[in-house]
């Protein structure tokens, strides 16, 4: 797939974003430890004629970390880049860690998106000051010395790519690794070590950890947008009650459950029905 990508200024701020594809566009927000080079569930959409925007959210790639002070900043920002695109109206893609911003970009600017899609993603209160993982997260990416574990995870990941998939899948997925294992489609092992390759967290997985807290229930109730919810059911990074709730206060939301083996939606056995579901939905909201 061919990738621009360019450098948006807004009020003295940097905005890094990519464009793959040509046709229908649709904003992505994408997930934590990525940026505007990701491409998990792009081609397909490509070759159903969309085109795919994705900015790298506030304190990710080369955006600048100021624009995450508030999510109400970091929104604008991406407001103000389709403003700059000359795009009225695009559909809306959140995944995972940026489920927030899609949310509150679909809530508060109704009128610049005709659907909401939220892949994986977190819908409310994720990680607290009290879990271990938030502890762990705070230590491993830190932002000063982040890059130096992402340095030995590509190191580990291009040399032992099985082993690592082996190591970094249970973080994925509530199944054992025997029935991940069975779940999985050939190609898992190489497209996990492609998204080792072009992750880091920079300031941006910081921003991630809080901002879920900036959302509430009555932001998913003034979304007016026909929502489509996908989450696997064996995810262990978001949990299923992310999905639930999110159906339960978007009313005119529809949510699929795929089989999945795990938070990766667009890995193993399944993922075509995730595909379809996708194409599907936004074919029946041009």
């Amino acid at each position: 797939m061919s990738r621009s990508v360019q450098i948006f200024h807004h009020n003295g701020l940097a905005i890094e974003y990519s464009i793959i594809g040509e046709g229908t566009p649709i904003l992505v927000m994408h997930g934590g430890h990525s940026n505007c080079y990701e491409e998990f569930g792009y081609r397909v959409l490509v070759e159903h004629g969309y085109s795919l925007i994705t900015p790298s959210r506030a304190g990710y790639g080369h955006t600048s970390k100021e624009l995450g002070a508030s999510l109400a900043t970091a929104c604008q920002a991406y407001i103000a880049l389709l403003d700059h695109l000359q795009l009225e109206k695009v559909h809306l893609l959140a995944v995972s860690a940026g489920g927030p911003s899609g949310i509150y970009l679909a809530s508060r600017y109704p009128e610049r998106f005709h659907t909401l899609t939220l892949q994986c993603a977190v819908t409310k209160q994720w990680l607290t000051p009290k879990d271990k993982e938030y502890k762990a997260s705070r230590i491993l990416f830190r932002p000063t010395t982040e890059k130096y574990l992402w340095k030995l995870v590509r190191t580990l990941n291009n040399r032992f790519p099985r082993f690592l998939f082996k190591q970094m899948a249970p973080s994925f997925s509530r199944l054992t690794l025997a029935e991940i294992e069975r779940m999985m489609n050939q190609s898992d092992v190489e497209e996990l070590r492609k998204m080792n390759n072009r992750q880091r967290s920079g300031y941006g997985f910081v921003y991630d950890m809080a901002t879920p807290a900036s959302i509430s229930t009555e932001d998913l109730q003034t979304i007016t947008s026909p929502t489509l919810i996908i989450h696997s059911r064996h995810d262990a990074t978001v949990p299923l009650e992310h999905p639930i709730h999110a159906n339960q206060y978007i009313i005119d939301s529809e949510l699929f459950l795929c089989e999945t083996w795990g938070h990766l939606i667009w890995l193993g056995k399944g993922s075509e029905l995730v595909d379809q579901k996708m194409i599907q939905f936004l074919e029946k909201h041009p």
